[in-house]
């Protein structure tokens, strides 16, 4: 029976788990998911009940305090009047992960499950999944992308994405939604559909990309969503 490892490490105030099935490669697929407080074990468990190839999974919780603006690549006004501004901390957050997070992590794995890492995917749902996108714009770091629900309706993303080029290193994106999630009456919100296929189209026909369309709203099976999105980049 493979043994199932989780480590809790605190990282300048970010509590970062490693979730780790014992293996006998010598390298794995290390995933790191900008988690939403402790979404990280449930997406983990999910990937475990979908069978996924085994990997490590590096996840960063976020605090819902700092989550909409460290998941966000620029300011924009919020969607309600009761609200705070997105303030756009993507690009601080993202040296953070690179600096910090991702060092520390692949030294853990290393020394205790003395592994080598084959390659660094990024995953994240909803504003997490929006994160994801922009980081394969910003570093060269990642290989393969889950943005699973994102938040693909921020004011000015999708020119950004179409004007900018992804990172070459990037050779698999997974994109999904709830078939609901469009259907908001909200003058943004309801626009997500259509750019994230969108986005979809004008970046599949560079690199291996796939839409996927889940049943109900933004809420529903969010881990399951994630563990879906991570299974098939793995694969």
């Amino acid at each position: 029976m493979k043994v199932i490892v989780e480590v809790v490490i605190e990282i300048d105030n970010k509590i970062t788990d490693i979730f780790y099935k014992e293996a006998g490669e010598s390298k794995l697929p290390v995933i790191i998911l900008n988690a939403f407080g402790d979404e990280g074990i449930k997406v983990w468990e999910e990937c475990q009940r979908l069978n996924t190839k085994d990997f490590i999974l590096v996840s960063v919780s976020i605090s819902e305090t700092d989550w909409n603006d460290n998941m966000t690549p620029w300011e924009a006004p919020p969607l309600y009047k009761n609200d705070g501004k997105y303030l756009g901390y993507a690009d601080k957050y993202l040296r953070f992960l690179g600096k910090e997070i991702i060092p520390v992590s692949r030294d853990y794995i290393k020394t205790n499950f003395h592994k080598k890492i084959e390659y660094l995917g990024i995953a994240g749902y909803s504003l997490g999944g929006l994160f994801a996108l922009y980081a394969g714009y910003k570093t060269d770091i990642f290989k393969r992308i889950v943005s699973a629900s994102g938040s693909l309706w921020y004011p000015n993303l999708a020119e950004y994405i179409k004007e900018n080029k992804i990172s070459k290193n990037i050779d698999k994106i997974y994109f999904s939604l709830g078939n609901k999630e469009a259907m908001s009456k909200h003058r943004i919100l309801k626009t997500v559909k259509e750019k994230t296929i969108s986005a979809y189209e004008h970046l599949n026909k560079n690199i291996n990309a796939i839409f996927e369309e889940n049943e109900g709203n933004h809420f529903k099976n969010t881990a399951l969503r994630t563990a879906k999105g991570i299974k098939w980049i793995l694969e």
